[in-house]
């Protein structure tokens, strides 16, 4: 996610403790929220996928997805 986009989510944040959101400002925090969530969801996928579970006999096994 762009800094910018980082930034601005965190401007509607203190907008909010200091004021009631308008409706496009709360759409706009709803809109950039969800694409963050989302971003952050396949950075962590992505993460596990190349996980690897090292035994004490050295062996390397590939993390398993549950199910």
């Amino acid at each position: 996610m762009e800094q910018t986009k980082l930034d601005r989510i965190n401007e509607l944040a203190r907008l909010a403790k200091e004021r009631e959101l308008t409706a496009e400002e709360t759409a706009e925090r709803d809109v950039l929220r969800k694409e963050y969530i989302e971003d952050w969801r396949k950075s962590a996928i992505a993460v596990l996928e190349n996980t690897y579970i090292q035994t004490p006999d050295g062996k390397k096994h590939k993390l398993q997805k549950k199910n």
